[in-house]
């Protein structure tokens, strides 16, 4: 089983995949928004390509808690995607990680103009991941 992480910007979908065993998040493509129907049907095809199970999607929450107009926007992909896939859909907070895999390329010592081409898919990771830690930490503790 694989999970599948996304992070639903205006102009990009960064993409994220897990390993086979849902511990690890690596990430894997970008996708360029053009229309809806073909970012769905380029996730359809990630789905069925690497046999997802689950997708993991990033909601834009602010910092105080409220859902502003991004936070809306993903919402309503999250619904057309639903409408699209038999695999099971999980919005998830993201707050901050573009800023943090802004901070892990800057450490990583990677250049300004790989940074803007990497960071989508760096973030859909980082939403992906914090997801897999979460169920693992649920698994752990019995209580």
């Amino acid at each position: 089983m694989r999970i599948l992480g996304l992070d639903f910007g205006s102009k990009v979908i960064g993409v994220a995949i897990s390993d086979e065993l849902t511990i690890t998040a690596q990430p894997l493509t970008s996708i360029r928004r053009t229309s809806l129907e073909k970012d769905l049907s380029s996730i359809l095809e990630l789905v069925t390509g690497y046999q997802v199970a689950e997708v993991v999607v990033g909601l834009p929450i602010n910092m105080n808690g409220t859902k502003g107009e991004s936070a809306r926007k993903a919402e309503a992909f999250i619904e057309k995607l639903q409408g699209r896939l038999s695999s099971k859909i999980i919005s998830w907070d993201e707050r901050l990680t573009t800023m943090a895999a802004e901070r892990v390329l800057l450490e990583g010592d990677v250049s300004r103009r790989k940074r803007r081409k990497v960071i989508d898919r760096v973030a859909a990771a980082l939403i992906l991941q914090g997801y897999l830690d979460s169920r693992s930490r649920k698994n752990e503790n019995p209580l």
